[in-house]
């Protein structure tokens, strides 16, 4: 029987493109670039593949580690931001289901919140397996909603958020049992990074996420559905001051690595 697959929900990443490195701004990322650190001196990675690149910014970080860095995102306007980043990645316009490389290409093939973008994820997965030279590694990052590990005001706030990311987010245990359908062992998933961040009252109009273009859960919110999310946080800060008090917004974050190897 073929696994479902979420569903795919489209964000134009050609909008989105202009403010998308302001999430960069929010934190180091240490924690992941760790992880991707690790994994590439552990094998030995010498010719890299990010699917889903975006701005290009891992690469960028990644670059001194390699000899060499490709990226592939489907937004034009994406890979326009990608270019003005130093590194020298090589960078493709395509698709995460059909990868225009020849087989054993890479060393690491890797997506970095990426993979609830892509129509057909478990494609992507056979194509990536089909890339890696022999004991290469697949590594796909990112957050898993449906296990309810994380506390993000933006569910709280904005009507659909949640259940919009439990649509197109495939559980963990759907995505490794996926990985060990296509072949790849010793596949595992462990936590790199955890974001714990508080904004107290007005300052949450700061939040880079929080804009209705930095980041796909609101991107896909219609324009009142937006809207009414911040009226929302707009009340309950000014229900607070008039009580003398201030609220606070979580954002508490679990980012998983999930890594599987070629035999």
């Amino acid at each position: 029987m073929t696994p479902h697959t979420p569903r795919a929900v489209a964000v134009d990443y050609d909008v989105i493109a202009s403010g998308y490195n302001d999430r960069y701004h929010e934190t180091r990322r240490l924690g992941e670039l760790a992880a991707l650190r690790g994994l590439i001196h552990e094998i030995r990675a010498r010719r890299i593949l990010e699917v889903g690149c975006g701005t290009a910014f891992w690469l960028a970080a990644l670059c001194d580690d390699v000899a060499e860095s490709y990226g592939l995102d489907l937004s034009a306007g994406m890979l326009a931001e990608a270019q003005r980043r130093p590194g020298g990645a090589r960078l493709l316009r395509g698709r995460a289901s059909r990868l225009p490389f020849y087989h054993g290409a890479f060393d690491l093939v890797y997506c970095v919140n990426a993979l609830h973008h892509f129509t057909q994820q478990v494609g992507f997965i056979a194509e990536a397996r089909r890339l890696l030279r022999t004991s290469g590694a697949l590594a796909i990052l990112g957050m898993d909603p449906h296990g309810r590990r994380d506390h993000w005001y933006v569910y709280t706030y904005f009507d659909g958020a949640y259940e919009t990311d439990l649509a197109r987010f495939p559980t963990w245990d759907t995505v490794l049992a996926w990985m060990q359908a296509q072949g790849l062992e010793r596949v595992m998933c462990s936590e790199a990074t955890r974001f714990e961040i508080r904004r107290q009252g007005r300052a949450v109009f700061d939040d880079p996420f929080i804009k209705k273009h930095n980041a796909s859960q609101l991107a896909l919110l219609s324009d009142t559905a937006y809207a009414k999310g911040l009226q929302h946080i707009e009340d309950d800060i000014r229900q607070a001051e008039e009580a003398g008090t201030s609220p606070v917004f979580r954002s508490d974050i679990i980012i998983d690595m999930l890594v599987g190897y070629a035999p």
